[in-house]
């Protein structure tokens, strides 16, 4: 275990939960919310750091949306912001794990079937949030050879039965406990990925045993979101025939989704990090973290 580990963007879902499994573990933690370390400013990280850290950037411009009218504040934190911590982190002799994301992949296999994206694969962003992402991902391993970069797919909490939480899951459960129809696309196929799963796989590499620079960490299984927010509204016993399936263009937004963004973790595998549990397990696990609910039988 390290000496002390550091997390920005520790405001953020991803950081809070990676904050709190950390000290239940028992490591020294330096959770930096971005108030208290803004990473666009190039010297805030460094006055954080000291050798021996292992410092995880959780920073980002998550608002997929807004980032298309805002290129600028995307590209501070995404991409500015992670090669600040980089160069900050190699200055101070600290190890780093930066955060990515699936959005680095367009989803577009030029007629050919769609598959996971392994570790290898070259991006091709359609987003500025995609774009952003994946020049912080450069500028990280240009400064830094040695960081790793762990790329994620769809965060969900589990949400709360009084409607906190904004991520999908916790929506479509707010949702759930309503009435009335609820339409959700059935054209984006991608990767659940429960936020106390991932912090499991950025703790365990953290512990330093891992040297793939590139990393996937995303719970098993490919879905729509569609079929995800049924799961959820079948875990907590509302009728999943409420949730009707849309295409894409009938919600139309300002940043291209990929159609397809599953994430593989079999080079990941290989290279020692352990394989997270097929999505929906992991669901039922997040909605019922205190209780013996049954998960959900996997489907093909």
């Amino acid at each position: 275990m390290s000496e002390r580990l550091v997390i920005t963007g520790a405001g953020g879902l991803v950081g809070r939960r990676l904050s709190a499994e950390a000290r239940r573990r028992g490591y020294d933690v330096l959770a930096l919310t971005s108030a208290e370390c803004d990473v666009t400013d190039p010297a805030a990280p460094e006055r954080h750091f000291a050798s021996g850290d292992v410092v995880i950037n959780c920073a980002a411009y998550t608002r997929v949306d807004d980032a298309e009218a805002d290129e600028g504040g995307a590209r501070a934190v995404n991409a500015a912001g992670a090669e600040n911590v980089a160069h900050a982190c190699a200055r101070a002799g600290t190890e780093l794990i930066h955060v990515s994301t699936d959005y680095v992949f367009s989803g577009d296999f030029e007629g050919g079937q769609p598959r996971p994206y392994e570790i290898d694969d070259v991006p091709n962003p359609t987003s500025v949030y995609g774009r952003t992402k994946l020049e912080g991902e450069f500028e990280v391993l240009s400064a830094m050879p040695s960081a790793h970069i762990v790329r994620t797919a769809w965060i969900f909490s589990g949400g709360t039965p009084d409607g906190a939480g904004s991520d999908f899951v916790a929506t479509m459960r707010r949702l759930a406990a309503g009435d009335g129809f609820v339409d959700v696309v059935a054209d984006q196929l991608g990767s659940p990925t429960y936020v106390g799963d991932l912090v499991g796989a950025l703790l365990q590499v953290a512990g330093g045993s891992i040297e793939e620079t590139v990393l996937h960490a995303a719970n098993q299984g490919v879905t729509s979101r569609f079929e995800q927010a049924r799961a959820v509204f079948d875990l907590v016993g509302a009728d999943p025939e409420r949730v009707r399936p849309v295409a894409t263009d009938h919600h139309p937004r300002p940043a291209p989704r990929p159609p397809y963004s599953a994430l593989a973790s079999q080079r990941s595998e290989e290279a020692g990090l352990t394989p997270l549990r097929p999505w929906r397990d992991a669901l039922a696990a997040a909605m019922f973290p205190d209780s013996s609910a049954r998960p959900l039988p996997s489907t093909p």
